[in-house]
């Protein structure tokens, strides 16, 4: 069976991110800034679903271009949670914490972007027939 993206790491790490994002934004004073709080959830969403449809695309080219989305939707959150810690609607640690995720969720993309840039592997639509 062929690898699914729901197997990828990355992948992985963005589905805990977006439900601690969920999380943090059910707390009472978050969960009334409906811009903010929808904003954060769609960008940490954002990541887990390029990284999805760039997989699914079977081309390591637009993989690779939804990648780099799902790299810059990571930048989006982790902006949003500097307006969230800013607003008072989460604690220093909390912000730390969910932080340090996205940041190392990036460097992980980056890596997996110079991995598929340098590899063999072309995906699907470049093999012939």
């Amino acid at each position: 069976m062929a690898l699914q993206f729901e197997e990828l790491d990355i992948w992985k790490q963005s589905r805990v991110l977006c439900k601690d994002v969920y999380r943090i934004t059910n707390y009472e004073l978050f969960s009334k800034d409906f811009r903010l709080r929808d904003q954060i959830r769609a960008s940490s969403g954002s990541i887990m679903d390029n990284i999805a449809e760039g997989f699914e695309r079977n081309g390591n080219k637009e993989f690779i271009q939804f990648l780099y989305i799902a790299k810059g939707s990571s930048g989006e959150t982790r902006s949003q949670l500097y307006r969230a810690l800013d607003n008072n609607y989460i604690h220093q640690e909390e912000f730390n914490t969910i932080y340090n995720k996205v940041f190392q969720l990036s460097k992980s993309i980056s890596g997996f972007i110079q991995y598929l840039k340098n590899s063999q592997l072309t995906g699907h639509k470049n093999l012939k027939s």
